[in-house]
């Protein structure tokens, strides 16, 4: 064996004896320590302020990846806002312009471009870490946040295409800080409030992400009730909102519709005056709609009943099958094996668990064929036991020890016909007749002919069929007469939901009877109750709807809240309490005509969708009720109109 060389013993002792390991430091892309420590000489922070547009970019692409974790925060890396916020301004001041739609046939320069890039990517990272309570305070004090936004919405065009990127991150910004703003009163400075852009946004822009988010960025506004004098009943956003609703496979711009809806119709002033708008009842039947689109309900059924005992309407028998005429005139005509091979066929079928002597087999075909054989001989039993298994490949002849041994064929068993005893049976001699039940009418009719007819000597005779009481009837007249007695050829079809069983009003009980219009009555064959259910609770659009529904319920029957009370002067008779305080209330909140109006208008609609709303079920109790509550007072408003 060679010698190992100096390296490769150096190489084995170093493997023997493994040296410390250390924690490597995290050298991920985005992660070194020069990138995101807290110090005004971070190399992010100079590059975005150096200018050179390499570097700026650089900047940009670093902090779009970081600002996706939710450890990102503005204020660690100081300056890094006011840097941010740099590009967006100077787009919004100046580079807004190059782009618009009248600045020239000439297409802008990649210089432009790239400074248009950089301000798209600066509010994408501002608008990305204000996803963070921590960030969104931070915009929410920064001095330049809200001169950005109004700015962008006052200034802009929303309806051209290199705006409404920008304008879309301008306007989620605001989303994120909105529940803190508190607007100045409406005789200020239309350029002091972002309400009136964001409205003309949501009314007239064909952008369904801009839509979206200025919906969304009113509905958070408005949710403040210091914000309620900015709202007005002609607003553009609403008008958006129930143009929407019919689209519910847009869950996102439904939610976003329904939500601002609802902020604005939770102010009396602005439900009094949805009343009275011309799409007030279309509006509630399209909400009833879309609570009864995302409705989720399972088949439930119990049984509230005794259970039922039941009896086949018709008992059958069933025999061994015996060669017709026909049958055995086919056979006759044949060579063997052939008509072994046939008679096998028409008398025999193949059973797993069947079993038939060797003997019983080989007499069955001997008293068959037997009185024929002069026109064929016979084959011997042997052949014939052979020939099973040929015909039924699973039959086979078999030896079963004994004692005594026992010969028989396993696998094949008698064909059986089958007759319903009942129907074809033969009841003359008051229903003592001997013979068996026939296969059809017409057989049984023969046999009456022939047995029960012919032999009668005399001209008069009486019917002896059953329970008749005929008793002087011409002979001639009795073949008529028995035809009445007789089931018919092809009875009449029964309904499709008539069963094929007889109810017995006990376990056991008798069955057949001879009479059976005295027996007593049987419980009922179906007592399962069947209804649908809700089996989960609806989704939120659904419960914002019902919300809606319910405040516009509310307001249009809001006279009609008004009953009597009772108080101890009444003796505990209903009766209206003098109170000064409520009578002063109720003359400052006194409805004029016009809201009387809409009241009538809200009525008139809930008693039109009353049939709609009987079909919502919702699986909260207390939600159920007040659809119970609004189908109930459209019912009474029906029966009182």
């Amino acid at each position: 064996m060679a010698t190992l060389t100096t390296a490769a013993q150096s190489t084995v002792y170093r493997r023997q004896t493994p040296a410390p390991v250390h924690p490597r430091p995290n050298l991920t892309d985005d992660y070194e320590r020069w990138y995101t420590e807290a110090a005004p000489n971070n190399r992010m922070l100079l590059s975005l302020r150096s200018g050179i547009d390499s570097e700026v970019a650089w900047a940009l692409d670093r902090l779009c990846r970081l600002c996706q974790n939710e450890q990102f925060m503005l204020i660690a890396i100081p300056g890094l806002t006011d840097a941010l916020f740099e590009w967006p301004e100077w787009y919004t001041k100046q580079g807004a312009k190059l782009f618009s739609a009248d600045s020239g046939i000439f297409a802008v320069s990649p210089q432009q471009e790239r400074k248009r890039r950089h301000a798209i990517e600066s509010l994408f990272i501002l608008r990305n870490a204000a996803m963070h309570s921590a960030n969104a305070e931070e915009l929410a004090l920064h001095p330049k946040t809200r001169d950005l936004i109004l700015c962008s919405l006052h200034d802009l065009k929303p309806d051209s295409d290199p705006n409404s990127e920008f304008l879309l991150y301008v306007i989620e910004i605001l989303q994120s800080i909105a529940h803190n703003i508190i607007l100045p009163p409406p005789g200020t400075s239309p350029k002091a409030s972002p309400i009136e852009p964001l409205q003309q946004v949501a009314g007239l822009s064909s952008n369904r992400a801009l839509i979206v988010a200025a919906l969304t960025a009113l509905t958070i506004m408005y949710s403040n009730p210091n914000n309620t004098p900015h709202l007005y009943a002609e607003a553009p956003a609403l008008e958006t909102a129930m143009n929407v609703l019919p689209l519910i496979l847009d869950k996102d711009l439904i939610d976003a519709a329904l939500n601002y809806m609802y902020a604005h119709l939770s102010y009396p002033s602005m439900t009094k005056a949805f009343l009275r708008h011309p799409r007030m009842p279309g509006t509630l039947r399209l909400l009833v709609s879309l609570i009864l689109a995302d409705q989720m309900e399972e088949n439930v059924s119990f049984e509230i009943g005794m259970p039922a005992y039941t009896a086949p309407a018709q008992s059958y028998t069933a025999k061994d099958h015996e060669l017709t005429k026909e049958e055995l005139d086919t056979l006759l005509a044949m060579q063997e094996p052939q008509r072994c091979y046939e008679w096998m066929k028409t008398m025999f079928v193949a059973k797993p668990d069947g079993e038939l002597t060797q003997v019983d087999f080989w007499n069955l075909y001997k008293d068959v064929f037997l009185p024929y054989q002069d026109r064929h001989p016979l084959l011997v039993a042997s052949d014939v036991i052979k020939n099973v298994n040929t015909v039924f490949p699973l039959a086979q002849a078999m030896v079963l020890p004994g004692p005594p041994q026992r010969f028989v064929v396993r696998g094949v068993d008698r064909r059986k016909d089958y007759s319903a005893s009942a129907q074809f049976k033969c009841q003359w001699d008051r229903s003592q007749c001997s013979a068996e039940a026939f296969a059809s009418t017409e057989e049984l009719y023969e046999h009456v002919l022939e047995q029960h007819l012919t032999p009668f000597e005399g001209t008069h005779m009486p019917c002896l069929w059953a329970t008749c009481a005929q008793s002087n009837i011409t002979k001639a007249q009795m073949r008529g007469h028995v035809l009445t007695h007789l089931p018919d050829m092809q009875p009449p079809p029964k309904h499709p939901s008539q069963p094929d069983t007889i109810t017995l009003p006990s376990q056991g009980y008798q069955h057949p009877v001879p009479e059976p219009t005295t027996r007593p009555l049987p419980p009922a064959r179906s007592t399962r109750v069947t209804y649908m259910r809700p089996h989960v609770d609806p989704p939120p659009s659904s419960l914002t709807a019902l919300l809606c529904l319910r405040v516009l319920f509310r307001a249009s029957f809001a006279s009609a809240d008004a009953a009597p009370r009772a108080d101890e002067d009444h003796f505990g008779f209903p009766g209206v309490v003098d109170d000064p305080e409520e009578d002063a209330e109720e003359e400052r909140n006194k409805s004029s005509e016009s809201d009387m109006e809409g009241e009538r208008r809200g009525r008139k609609a809930f008693i039109g969708i009353r049939y709609l709303m009987e079909d919502v079920r919702l699986r909260h109790e207390t939600f159920q009720g007040w659809i119970t509550e609004m189908v109930d007072a459209g019912l009474s408003g029906t029966t009182t109109s």
